[in-house]
């Protein structure tokens, strides 16, 4: 069996991280098997789809890494549907039911005020011919619903929950075509998971009961259905779901400089017993990726874990990787001797600015002497070896000073800032004349 998995976002705004997290995961099991993963836009609800919702969600798959091998709309599949459609029909499992919205509020408060499900009540199956006729010929167009067979529970093997079992006695029969003939989410994308082939969907938990409602469709249009693997929801860092997640995606990674390597590492991990590591090539992620290590728990999305980890991940990327990034002129000796102190690629431009210079280098006027001898020894001291070592030990011999005295006076003075990449290599690319000039300023 050639895998096959898909991922089915609806075009009415951008990807999330919950909607990344889904797709990094089908991209993953595709990769790791030898498969296939599709995109499919589900944009069957054109008054909210957009165009420009689809061209983001293939440029934020793009920037993520996350390829489709093919493509699918349901927009071009209305045919398809609509011949499934008459199908089941005809063999009693679609039937038209007239209530309005308002009614089946009304039955839903009815029922609970019963201590009762709010399950509907079939009597649109108990309408003769004629009164469906005259419900019509008074302008009352239905809407459609899948009527569940109650004869047994609904079983599935989850590849994450493990075994399942839903009694569809419990369950509405699910409404699938709105009263002005447009589709809502549940009959199209099983009948395009079973046009297209597809083995494996990977979904939230939010939709085990949807699953349930579709393995019935399958059986109904004689269909074996694929696997599922109902996923943990994300959380944010407060515990419990948060309308934040819904806001971060990739226009903010890259905002804040988030690399997509980091993106991938950290959702590819966080929910399972695997560590969170810094991997910035694809390879570990997709051999290590495995349903069974998923666990029950919300999965927990931290930020600051994601900055943390691309940091990391920069320190790790050479030259090449990043030199369309980085400011003109910074060559790969300025990129080896800045990026252990980076926690984003962007952050190279404030070093190359240090280098390059000017600085407003800060000072504490006790240090006056000890820097124009600093000066002193810069001018006589050999630059083509290690003019950092050479520089402080011939102003310890000088002046006595050691340790943070010696140091970061002259770390200060050269760089403006306290802190930085190794002065072992970022002195000799201030070089000598700059070094002189900002140790005399």
């Amino acid at each position: 069996m050639t895998i096959r998995t898909r991922f089915a976002p609806s075009p009415t705004g951008m990807l999330h991280v919950g909607n990344i997290r889904t797709a990094l995961h089908c991209w993953l099991w595709a990769r790791k098997t030898g498969g296939a993963f599709w995109l499919r836009i589900d944009d069957t609800d054109a008054a909210r789809s957009e165009e420009r919702f689809v061209e983001g969600i293939r440029a934020d798959l793009n920037w993520l890494g996350l390829v489709p091998d093919g493509e699918e709309r349901q927009s071009a599949r209305f045919a398809l549907y609509e011949a499934r459609f008459q199908q089941l029909r005809d063999a009693g499992r679609i039937y038209p039911a007239y209530e309005t919205g308002q009614e089946l509020d009304l039955k839903r408060k009815i029922a609970a005020g019963r201590g009762l499900p709010p399950i509907y009540d079939r009597a649109a199956l108990a309408l003769s011919d004629a009164d469906r006729a005259a419900l019509e010929a008074d302008g009352v167009r239905p809407h459609w619903r899948f009527k569940l067979d109650h004869a047994a529970p609904i079983v599935w093997d989850d590849l994450i929950r493990g075994p399942q079992k839903l009694d569809p006695a419990t369950m509405s029969d699910p409404v699938i075509r709105r009263a002005d003939g447009s589709w809502l989410y549940m009959l199209p994308s099983a009948i395009d998971d079973m046009e297209m082939g597809i083995t494996h969907v990977v979904r939230g938990e939010d939709h085990v009961s949807n699953t349930a409602l579709q393995l019935q469709m399958f059986a109904a249009m004689g269909a074996a259905p694929p696997a599922f693997a109902h996923e943990a929801l994300l959380v944010g860092t407060e515990g419990k779901l948060s309308k934040r997640l819904g806001s971060l995606g990739v226009a903010h990674f890259r905002e804040i400089g988030i690399e997509p390597t980091a993106v991938r590492a950290l959702l590819a991990r966080i929910g399972t017993s695997l560590p969170v590591e810094p991997l910035a090539e694809s390879a570990a992620l997709i051999e290590s990726f495995d349903f069974s290590v998923f666990g029950r728990a919300p999965a927990r999305f931290d930020e600051a874990e994601l900055a943390g980890l691309n940091a990391k991940i920069v320190h790790q990327l050479d030259f090449d990787t990043v030199v369309a990034r980085l400011p003109g002129g910074m060559g790969a000796v300025e990129w080896d001797a800045v990026r252990p102190n980076l926690a984003t690629v962007a952050d190279a431009a404030e070093w190359w600015g240090v280098i390059e210079g000017p600085i407003a280098a800060t000072r504490d006027s006790a240090d006056s002497d000890f820097l124009a001898a600093a000066a002193r020894a810069a001018a006589t001291i050999p630059w083509d070896g290690d003019p950092w070592h050479a520089l402080t030990a011939a102003l310890k011999a000088e002046t006595g000073r050691s340790g943070k005295t010696l140091f970061l006076p002259l770390r200060r003075a050269l760089t403006g800032r306290d802190h930085g990449p190794d002065m072992k290599t970022l002195l000799p690319l201030i070089g000598q004349d700059r070094a002189i000039s900002r140790l005399s300023s």
